[in-house]
């Protein structure tokens, strides 16, 4: 079985709480970066889709090479609180500031404020490296259990979904309450706040956790790199996940332009993503019975499928009722939810699976987070790329323009298909991953 060493008693369900709550910030900061930041661009300050798509992208894609730095300094910290637990509210609380500078810059000329954001927005990732990695790290370390662990994830994606839920359910209210010019800059301190509490939560929250502690290998990092990559079962996992993430990154991108040009009503956007998140908030807790009961694997497998099959119901999205659009939505938020929750179970008993990898638990999170922000930066990139074949038209802050027939394909094939297959991708990978009763190959 993949990690299933044991340890006799569970974790404090406080403990269990408190790490939950670091998923306030990587929701949060996950999740409204990939809704609005594109729209804010494209239809605020007027850049071109696919320019504005390299702009989403770039900064993020700095975190490839961040990240598996992040984790090789925190598997070597000698920090009395942890290795993990002070890089939380350090570079949580810098996030959190540098976000609310995301959309506080000018709006034109646009060049001014396409570069502001790039600038800004590098920051925050550089930040979201120093504590995503560790965040991640932490579960590998706090319990050797093969279920425990899936509770704790339990715990996280069911934080995470409400995370989700309100950061990106308020944003585009905020946003259409105030007008674009207040009420951007309004998202970014709502935002802000959710990111500190989120990161505060957590560093105080897992300060009673237990830490299993082990020597950092005495390899240089480009060796302990070429480990992790010839790693076949952690390749399999990262490689599913990362995939699903870019499918993910596209639906997101795409959430506010189908609210818009699709759908057309009030708080549409808002509703669309109460329908993706909410179905999290009950359905975690059966994923995690289902995953008990017929291992991990099978429940992420699942998961895939409804996660594919919803989005690909949606390239009806021009001829559906409303009512329609929403439920497959919920669909999709249900294999979302499995599709979160799985692989974060799956990666501690990955990481962890023997002494020596347990060395290297920094490094191998920091490769995971780095797909994973890779996955979820390259989608909206993939969207707008997506936009600009169909001829989607840009504007600026307070202009008034009308969209093609082809750009209102281009907006639901965006949403519906180009994840879909990427879903469907994915698959031939996690077939690969080996069964929990079975060695790691």
């Amino acid at each position: 079985m993949v990690g299933a060493t044991t340890r006799a008693g569970g974790l404090d369900p406080s403990v269990r709480r408190g790490y939950g709550v670091g998923s306030v910030a990587t929701g949060a900061f996950g999740t409204v970066p990939g809704l609005l930041l594109l729209p804010y661009l494209t239809d605020h300050i007027g850049i071109a889709a696919g320019l504005a798509g390299v702009i989403v992208f770039a900064p993020k894609a700095w975190d490839v090479i961040l990240n598996p730095i992040a984790g090789r300094i925190s598997d070597r910290s000698q920090h009395p609180d942890g290795k993990r637990r002070p890089f939380l509210v350090r570079a949580g609380l810098l996030l959190a500031a540098c976000f609310v500078l995301l959309f506080a810059g000018p709006t034109s000329p646009a060049w001014a404020g396409a570069a502001w954001v790039a600038v800004a927005y590098l920051a925050c990732a550089t930040a979201y490296s120093f504590f995503q990695v560790p965040y991640v790290a932490m579960p590998a370390e706090m319990t050797d259990d093969y279920d425990e662990r899936t509770r704790l994830m339990t715990w996280r994606v069911a934080i995470l979904a409400l995370a989700i839920l309100v950061s990106g359910g308020a944003s585009p209210a905020i946003r259409d309450a105030l007008g674009p010019e207040w009420g951007y800059r309004a998202v970014g301190l709502f935002v802000g706040l959710l990111i500190a509490v989120g990161a505060w939560g957590a560093w105080r929250g897992t300060r009673s956790a237990p830490a299993l502690h082990d020597t950092p290998a005495e390899v240089s990092f480009g060796d302990q790199l070429r480990i992790v990559r010839s790693d076949r079962t952690f390749r399999l996992l990262l490689t599913t996940f990362v995939v699903q993430a870019l499918a993910t990154g596209a639906m997101l991108a795409g959430v506010d332009y189908v609210s818009r040009w699709i759908i057309g009503t009030p708080l549409s956007a808002t509703l669309l993503f109460v329908c993706f998140v909410a179905p999290a908030l009950l359905v975690t807790p059966l994923w995690q019975r289902y995953g008990t009961s017929l291992g991990k694997k099978r429940g992420y497998l699942a998961a895939s499928l409804l996660l594919g099959g919803g989005a690909l119901a949606l390239v009806l999205a021009r001829s559906l009722p409303h009512a329609a659009i929403y439920g497959c939505v919920a669909v999709v938020g249900v294999g979302y939810a499995g599709a979160q929750m799985f692989p974060m179970a799956m990666l501690p008993d990955v990481a962890s699976r023997s002494a020596d990898a347990r060395t290297r638990i920094g490094l191998y999170t920091g490769v995971w987070t780095a797909g994973e922000t890779l996955g979820l930066a390259f989608g909206p990139g993939v969207y707008a790329a997506v936009l600009a074949l169909g001829g989607y038209a840009s504007s600026s802050a307070g202009s008034v323009v009308t969209q093609g027939d082809s750009a209102l394909t281009a907006i639901v094939l965006g949403f519906s298909i180009v994840p879909a297959v990427l879903v469907g991708l994915s698959l031939l990978t996690l077939h690969r991953f080996p069964d929990e009763e079975s060695e790691p190959a």
